[in-house]
């Protein structure tokens, strides 16, 4: 980043010019020369024009009916366990692999996990990669404290997160203060994968315990999307975060990883390979399914592939929050393959991908969506559900309610055109279902 550039950020080049449909021939001239745009730049909007002033209604009226019902997130039986006989995060975490799903669950363990390991004498080391964590981070706050005690810090920072330049630059510089190992991740490729790794002295040998997530670092962000993270102690798992994090920090190889999926690597690569098995299993008479949730589905080669096992016979859904290149419900093509939009309370962010593998289901939660930048140009992670009680947990919580949902879901025809019907009967709603399920809902926040 060149100096000075972060300042200027918000004095760039003018790429469009947004007016109402109504606005005067004279003023659009007008600002269109002031802004250096053509004819071609303009774009008249029948309605409101800068949506995102609206944001600032809700909090002008007082009218506390038309609000979402406040909620306190819940823990998982594990973590409420382990609070009540007075234990520590650690164990807990050793006597069994660890869900959290966000908002509905708190992120609080994760800040725990942290703090504790900033203070505990038998920690040596703690790693993180950090993307977005925010202006007054309590996990920078943290890894700060954790350096200031002797602690091994190490920090994989992206400072070309959008938006979160600023604040990245200045946690960056903080935590070299104190003597942390600050990395600024890999030249050409952004670090977008979610991962934190403890090593503690146990018994008078090292034992890693890892955090993998599917978002961010940040706490505030956790209250409004929804994602998934896991806490392990699996030797094979938190073996494989250490190899990343040696990658990122040093010229070394990428290593051979049998668990973990890495971009720019091998994700790719292990996507295609689970859709053609499914295909595969298809032709073979076998039963064959793939359900994948993400923001966005654009590369080409994984939508080749899943037209492929589309014509194969595998039944596959899609839940795309964003933008979709793939085509579903065209006859000879796309007929087995179903695209849907959650459009809710809480911003879909969790990328869940799920495979049938011939009865086995495997089940991989990802930093990373299906596009061209996730699998080439950034550090991403795929990392799977080992534990079959959580793995169906993902299916019960991550996808299910996600397919059945007949309110707030928007369909996609072959056409690229999105429609949400009227509810048949009881209406499903995922996002206040899981409330429900996982969080109290009567509980102020």
């Amino acid at each position: 980043m060149r100096v000075g550039e972060l300042p200027q950020r918000h004095f760039g080049d003018a790429v469009r010019l947004e007016v109402a449909h109504d606005c005067p021939d004279a003023m659009v001239d007008f600002l269109l020369e002031q802004f250096q745009l053509g004819r071609d730049d303009l774009y008249q909007v029948n309605g409101p024009v800068n949506l995102v002033r609206l944001m600032q209604v809700p909090g002008e009226i007082d009218r506390e009916d038309l609000l979402f019902r406040p909620f306190m997130p819940g823990l998982p039986k594990a973590l409420r366990k382990g609070l009540k006989k007075g234990r520590d995060i650690f164990a807990a975490i050793r006597d069994g692999d660890i869900l959290l799903h966000h908002p509905f669950q708190s992120f609080s363990p994760v800040v725990e996990f942290v703090e504790q390991a900033a203070s505990d004498p038998a920690v040596v080391a703690i790693k993180q990669t950090v993307y977005r964590t925010g202006t007054d981070s309590v996990l920078m706050e943290a890894l700060i404290d954790a350096a200031r005690n002797g602690k091994e810090v190490t920090a994989v920072v992206e400072l070309k997160a959008r938006f979160d330049e600023e604040a990245n630059i200045n946690w960056a510089a903080r935590l070299e203060e104190v003597g942390a190992h600050v990395v600024y991740g890999v030249v050409g490729h952004k670090t977008h994968a979610k991962a934190l790794l403890v090593v503690r002295r146990e018994e008078g040998r090292l034992r890693r315990y890892a955090h993998l997530s599917t978002g961010n670092y940040h706490p505030r962000t956790a209250r409004l999307y929804t994602d998934f993270g896991l806490f392990t102690a699996n030797e094979q798992i938190t073996a494989e975060v250490a190899d990343v994090f040696v990658q990122l920090t040093s010229l070394g190889k990428a290593s051979r990883l049998k668990h973990l999926w890495q971009a720019p690597f091998t994700l790719h690569a292990h996507v295609l390979e689970a859709i053609r098995a499914e295909a595969k299993n298809a032709k073979a008479g076998k039963k064959a399914r793939i359900i994948a949730k993400m923001n966005a589905l654009l590369e080409p080669e994984v939508i080749e592939a899943l037209y492929a096992a589309s014509q194969a016979g595998v039944p596959i859904d899609l839940v795309v929050r964003g933008v979709c290149a793939l085509r579903p419900g065209i006859p000879g093509l796309s007929e087995n393959i179903r695209v849907r939009s959650i459009v809710g309370r809480f911003l879909e962010h969790s990328r869940v991908f799920y495979f049938h593998a011939d009865g086995k289901e495997a089940v991989y939660l990802s930093s990373a969506d299906w596009m061209d930048r996730n699998f080439f140009r950034r550090i991403e992670l795929a990392f799977p559900v080992l534990d079959k009680g959580l793995k169906q947990r993902v299916i019960r919580e991550g996808l299910k309610p996600y397919l059945a949902d007949n309110a707030q879901a928007w369909e996609m025809d072959g056409n690229g055109n999105y429609t949400r019907r009227t509810p048949r009967g009881r209406a499903h709603r995922a996002q206040e279902e899981l409330l429900a399920l996982l969080a109290g809902e009567q509980t102020p926040a």
